[in-house]
């Protein structure tokens, strides 16, 4: 071999691992538009489009199917189905109104070492991992206190009995617990649609997480906010994102945090888990107690 040829091969970039080729099912999820883009757009993914369960299940070369339908014990059922047949599975949120549905597929998934990803929207914001890693990292001291809100500017009825805690408020429990673990008391307050309470006991900590339905300017009211002994961290609004620090002594601060690219950071950890075996920021024992959380906040359990 040319010398020189022998040197380029030696040196060359390694080959990118094959595409993960891509189905959804369902398209009426609130979510399902954003992620049909996210897929579309990334060089790790061969995207097969919207199809039917069937052609998904039975279709060899489809390894990851993302499960995005607005009835959300049927996306655990295609979700199971999905385990079985052998694929990975992106699961929009809530995951079903089954604990034991969800328990049960994640002992087939890990039987069968198959990724499932849970579709909590903001696991990979970057103002509220700002917030929760100042936590981790004792910069606000001891904390005592998580605070946070996912109000609604436009009033939706839901068909599930934990309201709209149930079909929204899932994303807040899911930082909580991503911060706080499981807690030893779970009070739900639901009286209706509108307005929604949970309340989340720990040893030192409360947590209440809060859903006003039909808030006009819902959307800038959110927040996620933790309070320890030496300050407070805040994300507020969630889109745009911004920053909020206000430390003991200290004057408050504010920053806009890096643009947050909807969906394409899930779905690239997705792809990292599936083809390099990247070990997944979120196991299958937090999914599923952050769904028996939910569940009972709910009263649904």
């Amino acid at each position: 071999m040319d010398r020189r040829v022998f040197t380029t091969a030696l040196f060359a970039a390694p080959a990118a691992p094959p595409r993960i080729r891509a189905a959804m099912i369902g398209n009426d999820h609130g979510h399902a538009a954003s992620k049909r883009k996210a897929l579309s757009s990334m060089s790790e993914y061969d995207f097969a489009g919207v199809v039917e369960p069937s052609s998904a299940f039975n279709d060899k070369s489809i390894e990851m199917v993302a499960i995005e339908t607005r009835d959300y014990q049927r996306n655990l059922e295609y979700a199971q189905l999905a385990v079985a047949s052998g694929k990975h599975v992106h699961l929009d949120k809530p995951p079903g109104t089954s604990y034991e549905g969800l328990r049960d597929m994640f002992a087939i998934a890990r039987e069968k070492k198959l990724a499932v990803q849970m579709g909590y929207q903001w696991r990979y914001h970057p103002g509220m991992n700002a917030v929760l890693d100042a936590a981790r990292e004792g910069k606000l001291g001891r904390v005592y206190r998580f605070r946070a809100s996912i109000d609604k500017p436009a009033r939706e009825e839901s068909p599930y009995k934990g309201g709209m805690m149930f079909i929204e408020g899932c994303h807040l429990i899911d930082r909580a617990t991503a911060l706080l673990g499981k807690p030893r008391k779970v009070t739900g307050f639901i009286p209706g649609d509108d307005n929604n309470l949970v309340v989340l006991e720990y040893d030192g900590v409360i947590a209440e997480i809060s859903i006003a339905n039909g808030d006009p300017n819902g959307n800038a009211h959110r927040y996620v906010e933790v309070i320890g002994t030496k300050g407070t961290a805040k994300a507020s609004p969630f889109a745009p994102g911004r920053v909020h620090f206000h430390m003991e002594g200290e004057q408050p601060r504010s920053y806009d945090p890096p643009p947050f690219p909807t969906y394409t950071p899930d779905f690239a950890e997705l792809a990292a888990t599936i083809r390099l075996g990247k070990k997944p920021l979120y196991s299958f024992e937090h999914d599923l107690m952050t769904h028996r959380v939910l569940l009972e906040a709910c009263g649904m359990l």
